[in-house]
């Protein structure tokens, strides 16, 4: 496979990870929060007793986004001996009153298992509502369902940290992780599985090798396709239960796998055949559905072409 490890470098550190970025979303969690505490004691509310953080901010995950459609996941935590007999609809309407700000060009919104406030820059932040009651946590969705969030969070960074061959720029299985969920999201068109699902599937399918995260994403992304193929089941890794059994994500799941497996038949099984480097830039340059690739072919010095596709086709 030809080597395209320091083009993809490139493409990810300018192109996939937030850099920066990723201080000013915390500030618009932190604001979040400052409001919220501001607002529970306005309406003589209780107050909220921690947070959780959780999610792909804590997991450092989170990509940029063309839209800056940014999912800022932030968990608020009631002690339950303070919020007495609340149902989980009486809590989320009580943090929803508490941000309540005049400045929001839209309006926060109550949703399933959090309050959304959104911002005219395309992001939102999304507090999910928890409340403490012995030595059970549990989040506020249809009903009180028991929840830890954050061990799903501890669950991931052990795994970067075990799995990944280096310790260098967030590590190579970080890294995979925030390759597929940037491909997830580059036509607005798809409809794709969650980050969490992405994520525990790319853990699962993960393929290290060392200084080549083009060649570990390929191997990975094939992988995660064969698997698809005979096993569409998506389980909570903490409690091995399934976790994408709405027909919302099956369907999404096999979208994703519908994806992967054009996409193979079309043109990145190619990646194993060809030794020109261009056409290979071509081929992540179509897979991620960018231009970024482009410059790098007109820097390379010359291309030939050893190899010739088995089949037909165009990139």
């Amino acid at each position: 496979m030809v080597d395209c490890n320091s083009e993809l470098n490139k493409f990810y550190n300018e192109k996939v990870r937030l850099g920066n970025l990723w201080n000013t979303l915390g500030k618009y969690r932190d604001i979040n929060l400052d409001r919220l505490k501001n607002g529970l004691w306005n309406n003589n509310s209780p107050a909220y007793s921690d947070t959780i953080s959780q999610g792909s901010y804590s997991m450092k995950t989170i990509v940029q986004h063309i839209n800056n459609d940014y999912d800022i996941d932030v968990g608020v935590v009631f002690d339950n001996s303070k919020i007495g007999n609340m149902t989980s609809k009486d809590i989320k309407d009580m943090v929803y009153r508490a941000i309540q700000d005049d400045r929001f060009q839209k309006a926060p919104e109550v949703l399933k298992n959090c309050v959304r406030v959104y911002y005219s820059e395309g992001h939102h932040v999304d507090m999910a509502i928890y409340r403490k009651k012995d030595d059970r946590q549990e989040l506020a969705s249809s009903d009180w369902e028991e929840s830890n969030p954050e061990e799903i969070v501890e669950w991931f960074n052990n795994a970067v940290i075990s799995k990944s061959p280096d310790d260098s720029n967030g590590r190579q299985l970080r890294r995979i992780v925030r390759f597929l969920k940037f491909w997830s999201i580059s036509r607005n068109a798809w409809d794709m599985p969650s980050g969490l699902i992405l994520t525990i599937l790319a853990v699962e399918c993960y393929v290290p090798i060392k200084a080549r995260d083009d060649q570990s994403l390929y191997e990975t992304l094939k992988k995660i396709k064969n698997r698809l193929q005979y096993n569409k089941s998506i389980l909570n890794p903490l409690n091995l239960k399934e976790i994408a059994n709405s027909d919302k994500h099956k369907r999404r799941v096999e979208n994703l796998y519908d994806k992967l497996r054009a996409l193979f038949d079309e043109y990145l099984s190619e990646l194993e055949l060809t030794k020109d480097k261009k056409m290979a830039l071509m081929i992540w340059g179509k897979f991620f559905n960018s231009d970024f690739f482009d410059e790098c072919i007109k820097n390379l010095s010359c291309s030939t072409i050893i190899s010739t596709p088995s089949k037909p086709w165009r990139i």
